[in-house]
């Protein structure tokens, strides 16, 4: 018979920056209800936010959760807090959940996470499904109907998938710390993608991920253009930057937005001198107008037709964004921090 993980050794930690729209439901949905969750560290660490998120975290410590502490993130990124777990204060500490502050939780998610790592001793890591959450944003609705689809996440099993199995990587939720610390943590040189660069060096140490699709967690799309722009083209970059790091070539649905952007990048060269240049415009256009249209009957909603800017800002700048990671070379990897193990 396992033995459950005690609450004392798991630690909770969401890293924040300007989340103070979300922060306070999130504690919520995480700690209301769950008494694992109750009785176990929770760090939220901030990195630099100016919109009041750090003064509702350090009063729901002060009235509501006495196992919140807030900390502070210098160097901001999620990498950066995440690595915080690698220090000596969480020697004792055998299990990390990860929480992002811009999503929606079950009120049982930690107790799960953690019960689903004791009844695998084989697993290092458990991952998770996300669903796109629609909001009242036109925008955002349009955009959560096809940012799941195939179209919109390539068909990633922890993208709106519901198979549960062994995987090579899916949405971060649940770690082993020892594991953690043996791989040094992730590489902070990563903006993006170090998540899927940490699975890649877990997979080559002959460790295990388990994706667990019946702990699901609602996730909230950006909400313009220019920040679906930023995102994705992030994802493009460190995306290339795995592939050069770990010698890895992408996978074919990885390389469609960048076929999409040389398709592109022909097209423009050759309209000067012949209308094909208009084939693949045209094919493109003709294609995301079909699935827009789709959405906007399926989901009975104008707010379907978002998916044709959407999927072209997806796809354009995530391919643009693998080209350009592609040519700055190998990257040097940060220099981990020392774990305990």
């Amino acid at each position: 018979m396992v033995t459950p993980t005690p609450a004392d050794q798991v630690v909770i930690l969401i890293p924040t920056l300007n989340e103070a729209a979300h922060i306070a439901g999130v504690l919520d949905q995480i700690l209301s209800e769950d008494r694992l969750a109750q009785g176990a560290r929770v760090i939220v660490a901030d990195g630099g936010s100016t919109d009041g998120t750090t003064e509702i975290v350090g009063d729901l410590a002060a009235t509501r959760y006495r196992n919140l502490r807030l900390i502070d993130n210098p160097k901001r990124t999620q990498a950066h807090a995440m690595n915080m777990l690698l220090k000596p204060d969480f020697a004792g500490t055998t299990v990390a959940i990860r929480v992002d502050a811009h999503a929606q939780y079950p009120r049982d998610f930690v107790s799960r996470l953690v019960a689903e790592l004791d009844a695998r001793p084989g697993v290092a890591s458990v991952v998770i499904p996300m669903d796109a959450v629609p909001t009242e944003s036109c925008f955002r609705r349009g955009l959560a109907y096809v940012a799941d689809t195939k179209l919109g996440a390539g068909g990633s099993p922890h993208r709106g998938g519901t198979a549960s199995g062994y995987v090579d990587h899916g949405h971060h939720a649940a770690f082993r710390l020892e594991t953690f610390r043996i791989l040094g943590g992730y590489d902070t040189s990563f903006i993006a993608n170090e998540d899927a660069e940490y699975d890649r060096r877990l997979g080559k140490s002959g460790r295990r991920i388990w994706l667990e699709s019946s702990i699901r967690i609602g996730y909230y799309p950006r909400d313009t253009i220019a920040g679906l722009w930023k995102q994705y083209f992030r994802y493009g970059v460190g995306r290339a930057r795995n592939c050069l790091k770990h010698g890895d070539r992408p996978a074919l649905r990885q390389m469609i937005p960048v076929i999409h952007v040389v398709l592109l990048a022909l097209s423009l060269l050759a309209l000067p001198f012949t209308a094909w240049g208009w084939l693949w415009p045209v094919l493109y256009a003709g294609l995301l107008s079909a699935v827009a249209v789709a959405m906007a009957l399926r989901h009975r909603s104008l707010c379907g037709l978002v998916a044709l800017p959407a999927l072209a800002t997806m796809h354009t700048a995530w391919g643009l964004g693998f080209l350009w990671g592609a040519g700055r070379g190998r990257p040097q990897a940060a220099m981990p921090v020392r774990g305990l193990g």
